[in-house]
């Protein structure tokens, strides 16, 4: 045979095989994944998700802009109870930003904003329900001394959140800054074993009290404290996993939130 010749079982490379094409083709459709179709509604429902979330952010902005241009600022400075409970609280929420989370453990900058946005939505529906009990069902101002009442709650709660965290974190971390296995049984947490949430509890509830809004504020005391016992059952699992018996034990001789009340 010559070597020119192609053999039986060595097919001429320049020939065409008949139905290769349609072959390779018929492959690659036989393995490509197909598209599932729950991924494009559940794509377009997050997208909307997302889009609705942001609308609300700007419509509360707008009409925030429009309330300083009708004149809340002389409101605010005719009400000194109110004013110094707000720039009480936003010197808190940037005061918690340095101490109420490890550095290690903080998500990057645009991770899980939907989730942040919404976990604030409670507090702002709050913060707007109590003067708008006070306006709408009572007329009129709230008494003085429900304002200086609600002043004083919200400079000890504030007190203890922050307080009981900066202690949290000094003991519980090493001259590096990272966290190290220690459960924090002195000073704040002496008494109870969660003060951190019962100061933010406090500085709620005192929101409603400046107002005098009491419709408001049992809701709020009511809500928070259940989202409170939800919060503190799952941390008390993590710490009973992780400190075993000395957890136990701790538990056993302080109270949750409130001393010899929870």
């Amino acid at each position: 045979m010559d070597a020119d010749q192609p053999s039986a079982d060595q097919p001429n490379s320049n020939k065409p095989e008949p139905g290769r094409a349609t072959r390779a083709l018929d492959e690659s459709l036989a393995t490509a994944t197909p598209e599932e179709p729950s991924a494009v509604p559940s794509f377009f429902s997050r997208y909307m998700f997302v889009r609705a979330v942001e609308q609300v952010i700007f419509v509360t902005a707008v009409i925030g802009a429009v309330a300083l241009g009708l004149g809340i600022t002389d409101y605010i400075g005719e009400h000194r109870y109110v004013a110094a409970y707000l720039l009480a609280y936003v010197g808190f929420r940037f005061a918690d930003l340095l101490v109420g989370e490890d550095p290690d453990q903080r998500k990057p900058i645009g991770s899980g904003v939907t989730e942040q946005v919404l976990s604030e939505l409670p507090v702002l529906i709050l913060f707007a329900a109590a003067p708008f009990e006070r306006t709408y069902l009572y007329g009129g101002e709230a008494a003085a001394w429900l304002g200086a009442l609600g002043l004083l709650l919200e400079l000890a709660g504030l007190w203890l959140a922050l307080g009981s965290r900066i202690q949290l974190h000094f003991f519980s971390s090493d001259q590096s800054g990272r966290e190290r296995m220690m459960l924090v049984k002195t000073g704040f947490y002496k008494y109870v074993r969660h003060p951190a949430y019962a100061g933010v509890l406090l500085v709620l509830l005192a929101w409603p009290l400046v107002y005098g809004a009491w419709i408001v504020a049992l809701a709020t005391l009511i809500i928070g404290a259940i989202v409170a016992h939800r919060q503190i059952v799952a941390d008390e699992k993590m710490l009973l996993a992780r400190f075993g018996e000395e957890f136990e034990e701790y538990r056993r001789t302080t109270d949750a939130l409130i001393p010899s009340i929870w």
